[in-house]
Order: C-alpha cells, then sequence, then structure tokens
C-alpha cells in the first residue's frame, strides 16, 4: 500500500467512525464477535426454500450455495467471521459434512491463501465444535 492510498484508507476510516458516532454513539465500542449467535440456524427445509431450488429450480441447491458462500467468504480473508459461522452453521444444516466445509477452505488456500485459510479454518473448526455441543445437549 504507497501513502497516498495510506493516507486515504485511514481518512475513510476516521469518517466512517466520525458518522458511526454521529448516528448512534453506542456504535464506538460495538463488537461484532458473537453477532451470528443472535441469528439462529435455519431448519435444511427452509434453507432449500430460501437458498435452493424453490427460487432457481435448475440451478444449485441449498447446500451447493452455502459451500459456495463459504469459499467467497474464505478467498476474502475470513474477515467476516460472524457472516462466515452463520454460513458454516447454515450448510451443516443443509447437509453438508465438516469433511466437505473444510475441502472447500483447503481449495480456497490457493485463491486467497494460506493466512486466509487458516483463519477459516479455525472458525470452521469453532463451529464444528459448537454444533457437537449443541447436538449432545452440552449448554455453551
Amino acid at each position: 500500500m504507497n501513502d497516498a492510498f495510506g493516507k486515504l484508507f485511514a481518512q475513510m476510516m476516521a469518517q466512517g467512525q466520525e458518522m458511526a458516532r454521529a448516528f448512534n454513539p453506542a456504535l464506538e465500542t460495538f463488537k461484532g464477535a458473537g453477532l451470528d449467535k443472535m441469528f439462529p440456524t435455519m431448519p435444511a427445509d427452509m434453507l432449500e426454500m430460501w437458498f435452493g431450488r424453490t427460487f432457481n429450480r435448475e440451478g444449485l441447491d441449498a447446500k451447493t450455495r452455502l459451500l459456495v458462500t463459504v469459499a467467497a467468504l474464505t478467498v476474502l480473508g475470513a474477515q467476516a467471521e460472524p457472516q462466515m459461522r452463520l454460513t458454516i452453521r447454515h450448510a451443516l444444516e443443509a447437509g453438508a459434512t465438516q469433511r466437505e466445509v473444510a475441502e472447500v477452505i483447503y481449495q480456497m488456500s490457493m485463491f486467497g491463501g494460506l493466512p486466509a485459510m487458516q483463519k477459516a479454518l479455525e472458525i470452521a473448526q469453532s463451529v464444528f465444535a459448537e454444533t457437537a455441543g449443541e447436538a449432545s445437549g452440552d449448554p455453551e
């Protein structure tokens, strides 16, 4: 990143933070971690209706659409952790296996790089552990 771009980026970030403070001062200390827990995992039938064949009958099923989304979020550097966690949970609910999720993430290392793959795998392992706890009835 060159100096001119760095200055522009810093200015844009400062303006965005100032705008957030102006709209809602509470956003100044807002943390996105854990936000994904506020959204429940949709049942498989609902996932198929919204993301599967109901609106695109000749296209991809919900599981495939969600795996493609996991791939895209991985290539983006897994920066959107709440979105990644929610998408992985939904992919599992739509019938994807843990192995399929991991394979998609591994494949994206060629496009997003190893750090992006590692971060995405850490997020996925965390979701796998959470969903295993939910299935056994252990409160987390």
